[in-house]
């Protein structure tokens, strides 16, 4: 599955996805001053083999918000949104990111996904190359990246 990401003037971003012979699918993406939220989710679902929206959307359901998940889905959901609250202020040490992922899954009532320290590494390695690539682009450029889970 193909995402292009489009830097764009103005509130939003885009990403258009294309699913291997399908008709591409657009969502907009509001600027937040870091990566794209759905980019993040690339970063963490390309280095996890837990399943998250891009693999929901991969496998047929609609790339707009009503994509429904179960619990995996959702654990990723909270570790993206981890990570996104850490590009927005600093790196923490890996634990207190570990324990901020697993309250935020308490608070929603779900379980949490194993995760690794090596991962979190990984992860961050990933956000980083990403993080400097986009940052690169001017106004109208793309990026495009292949989410294949088996990379």
């Amino acid at each position: 599955m193909k995402l292009t990401f489009t830097k764009r003037d103005g509130k939003y971003d885009e990403l258009l996805i294309r699913r291997n012979n399908e008709e591409a699918e657009k969502v907009m993406c509001p600027k937040q001053g870091i990566l794209p939220h759905d980019m993040i989710h690339y970063a963490v679902e390309s280095v996890l083999s837990h399943r998250g929206f891009f693999s929901l959307v991969r496998d047929g359901q609609s790339a707009d918000f009503t994509a429904m998940g179960g619990d995996e889905e959702e654990a990723i959901e909270r570790l993206v949104e981890t990570f996104q609250a850490e590009l927005w202020s600093a790196c923490v040490p890996t634990a207190d990111l570990l324990s901020t992922y697993e309250q935020a899954c308490d608070a929603r009532g779900h379980r949490i996904t194993k995760v690794r320290h090596a991962d979190i590494h990984a992860i961050r390695s990933r956000l980083g190359e990403l993080s400097e690539r986009w940052s690169a682009l001017a106004p109208n450029e793309t990026m495009t990246l292949t989410f294949d889970p088996a990379e």
